[in-house]
């Protein structure tokens, strides 16, 4: 419920703080006197844009606040969803700089106004004679069906079954499409991965082998006349590299006998002709086996052409990369029969699921068969009771084909309605005037009332067009309402003004030439002389303000 609003620098409006009652909440004041005001004030918190500089000081911002008491509601999850810190008492602010910027909040969060108009719309409900959209909407309609049906838990849980049913739907076209396309490109993957597979890629150091190998065919020539040099230097020349170091082995062991500190140099000297010999023996291995082999060339020569032609096709530089593309192609391929085991068994499931929706679907829709008749009757009578003796709202309930499966089931409500006798029901936005209209509304908005939580309503002079008794059921009517929610009026009628459990005034006051808007909560003695005022005018005499007690002591038995 609106707890407190409180509204600085806006229109007429200089500072002014609401606290409201958790019940029925009476506004009145003269035509002009800033009740409009007000109520385009709370607008801007739930979300409307700015159309126009409303400020009553162009040189200071303009702050609208509403304090809300929300813990009865279960709107927690809009909370969590939107990443706002949920608090049993929230307030929603609008700040409006003098240059026209807008900002929001939420529990002092900052929020755009889409988000702060989503939660509007779950706290506060405005309804005037011309407000005529919820009622014709197919959702609200169905809404009005299945919380006096009593439909939640039923509904819930079909609406569990379909959301999972609309989540297996979606990772099934995802599969065909991905199916579909892995299918068309089937025969190209199986191309690729062929002709990768026939190159007979198994070892990933393979080109580098084949360029090394390659090169030593190439330059073979060279390389045996080189070792054989090599060999001639370390061995075979008259002053090869073994003769010499032999000869200097010799003086150093001769030397060695009169200087023994030479051993060391020896054995070191010693080594070195080993390791010479062994140099040139292998030198000797590695000329033996050079030879000039064209044909081997020719060979090396078309594999690395192989695996290079396959790397350019395939914009890749490496052997490796080349068997990580073969391997992606056979996953690939074998992902086809995969896919097509994972559709049919989302196939399976997606129909047991249609099935149980099914079920449930003409379970809830026997649920609003049976429950429309009284729905029928009742809006009926409280129609009559509000001045419409020949009002008639007559309720379709369509069950469409297993096709149109919906969030809330297969069914097309229509709320149809007559005014007058003889005149057939018709869609209500076709036949019935705004005064007709509200008082449907708040026949309807009363029966829901006893069924679910709503959010705060507001009904803004709803009441043109009925006086006297019809007036005082009207009243009784919202009286009754706010048994369960808060309500809040604004009236012209003393019969509706009597009933609320705290009554406001609205307004102007003239201070220094300047124009103000205020409201105040008013007493006993002053709610007789208002309701006085309304009934007789300004000057109310002895009847007028007996009448008005008497009101209100009806109003309280």
């Amino acid at each position: 419920m609106l707890s407190r609003l409180i509204i600085r620098n806006y229109a007429l409006i200089e500072n002014l703080d609401i606290a409201f009652s958790g019940k029925l909440n009476i506004i009145t004041g003269e035509t002009g006197a800033g009740k409009s005001i007000i109520l385009g004030a709370l607008s801007l918190i739930l979300g409307q844009r700015i159309e126009g500089k409303y400020f009553f000081n162009q040189q200071k911002k303009c702050v609208i606040e509403g304090h809300f008491e929300i813990g009865s509601y279960q709107i927690g999850s809009f909370f969590e969803d939107k990443d706002l810190d949920y608090e049993s008492s929230t307030v929603l602010r609008r700040e409006i700089s003098a240059d026209g910027k807008s900002r929001a909040f939420i529990n002092d969060t900052p929020v755009n106004l889409t988000v702060l108009r989503e939660l509007g719309e779950l706290l506060i409900d405005i309804h005037s004679q011309h407000a005529t959209l919820e009622i014709n909407n197919e959702k609200f309609q169905l809404l009005v069906v299945d919380s006096i049906a009593a439909n939640d838990l039923l509904l819930k849980s079909y609406q569990e079954n379909y959301r999972q049913y609309r989540s297996v739907n979606q990772k099934l076209k995802a599969l065909e499409d991905q199916s579909h396309q892995a299918k068309a490109d089937a025969d190209y993957y199986q191309f690729q991965y062929n002709e990768l597979d026939e190159a007979s890629l198994n070892d990933e150091q393979e080109q580098d082998n084949l360029e090394q190998e390659l090169n030593a065919l190439t330059h073979a020539e060279e390389i045996k006349k080189s070792l054989l040099m090599v060999g001639a230097a370390l061995t075979e020349d008259e002053q090869s590299a073994v003769i010499l170091l032999k000869e200097a082995l010799a003086q150093l062991q001769h030397t060695e006998r009169y200087l023994p500190e030479v051993h060391d140099l020896t054995e070191r000297l010693n080594s070195a002709l080993i390791e010479v010999r062994d140099i040139a023996a292998e030198v000797e291995v590695l000329e033996s086996g050079t030879s000039v082999d064209e044909l081997r060339a020719d060979v090396v020569n078309e594999r690395l052409s192989v695996l290079y032609n396959l790397q350019k096709k395939h914009r890749v530089a490496s052997t490796l990369e080349l068997i990580q593309i073969r391997e992606s192609l056979a996953e690939k391929l074998d992902s086809v029969s995969t896919l097509d085991e994972e559709i049919e068994k989302l196939k399976k499931e997606s129909a047991a699921l249609r099935d149980e929706l099914i079920i449930l679907s003409d379970t809830l829709s026997a649920s609003r068969n049976e429950i429309i008749p009284s729905i029928e009757k009742r809006i009926r009578e409280m129609l009559t009771e509000v001045g419409m003796p020949n009002a008639v709202l007559k309720i379709e309930n369509e069950l469409l084909d297993e096709a149109s499966l919906g969030a809330t089931g297969r069914n097309r409500i229509q709320f149809l309605f007559s005014a007058n006798k003889g005149q057939e029901p018709a869609p209500m936005n076709k036949v019935a005037s705004g005064g007709e209209l509200s008082r449907l509304m708040l026949s309807i908005k009363s029966l829901m009332s006893h069924h679910i939580a709503l959010p705060t309503i507001i009904f803004d002079e709803i009441d043109t067009g009925i006086s006297g008794e019809v007036a005082l059921k009207v009243g009784s009517i919202m009286e009754r309402l706010a048994e369960g929610m808060q309500v809040i009026a604004i009236t012209h009628l003393p019969q509706i003004a009597s009933k609320g459990d705290a009554h406001y005034f609205v307004f102007k006051d003239e201070k220094e030439d300047i124009t103000h808007t205020d409201i105040t909560l008013l007493s006993r003695d002053e709610r007789i002389t208002e309701i006085a005022k309304m009934l007789s005018g300004e000057n109310p005499g002895e009847f007028a303000l007996q009448h008005a007690r008497e009101l209100l002591e009806s109003a309280k038995s």
